[in-house]
C-alpha cells in the first residue's frame, strides 16, 4: 500500500493560485457591479442582467489568466475561450446545485442559508471546479496537465 504525503505546493503553484484567485475576485467584482447596475439604473429582468453580467466577468476572467498566471501557456484563438466559459458554466451550475439542494431538498429557505449555500459553499466548489478545469483543459502548460507540478 501506498502513502501519500502532503507537500505544499511549490513557488509556481502558489503563484498561479494566488494569481487565478486574483483575476478571479476582479471578475466577481464585475460580474456583481454590472448586474447590480443592470438591475437597478438600467432595468433589466434578473435574468438578462444576470446572463450579460456573467458573460462580462467570464471574459474579464478570460483575459485576466490569458494576460496573468498562465501568459507563459498555449491559448489562442476561440476555442479555449470557449472552454473557458463551458468551464465557467460547470461552476455556476455547482453553485445553483448547492443553492437547490439546500433550499428545495433540505428546505432551509431563509436568506442567511441561501447565501451560505449559493454563495459560500457553493462557491468554494465551483473556485475549485473552475481552478482544476482552466489549469486543465484551456491553459495547458507543457508537461503538466492538471498536476502541482508546476
Amino acid at each position: 500500500m501506498t502513502t501519500r504525503v502532503w507537500r505544499s505546493p511549490s513557488l509556481p503553484a502558489r503563484r498561479e493560485l494566488i494569481g487565478f484567485a486574483t483575476v478571479g475576485l476582479l471578475a466577481y467584482a464585475v460580474d456583481l457591479a454590472l448586474f447590480t447596475y443592470l438591475r437597478g439604473p438600467a432595468g433589466l429582468d434578473p435574468l438578462p442582467a444576470k446572463s450579460l453580467s456573467f458573460l462580462a466577468a467570464c471574459t474579464v476572467a478570460y483575459a485576466g489568466n490569458a494576460l496573468g498566471p498562465y501568459r507563459t501557456t498555449r491559448a489562442t484563438g476561440l476555442r479555449p475561450y470557449a472552454v473557458f466559459f463551458a468551464v465557467n458554466l460547470a461552476g455556476a451550475a455547482v453553485q445553483l446545485l448547492c443553492l437547490a439542494v439546500s433550499h428545495y431538498g433540505l428546505g432551509l429557505t431563509s436568506q442567511r442559508a441561501d447565501t451560505v449555500s449559493g454563495a459560500v459553499i457553493g462557491m468554494a466548489l465551483a473556485t475549485v471546479l473552475r481552478f482544476w478545469g482552466t489549469r486543465t483543459w484551456v491553459f495547458r502548460a507543457e508537461g503538466r496537465v492538471g498536476s502541482w507540478t508546476g
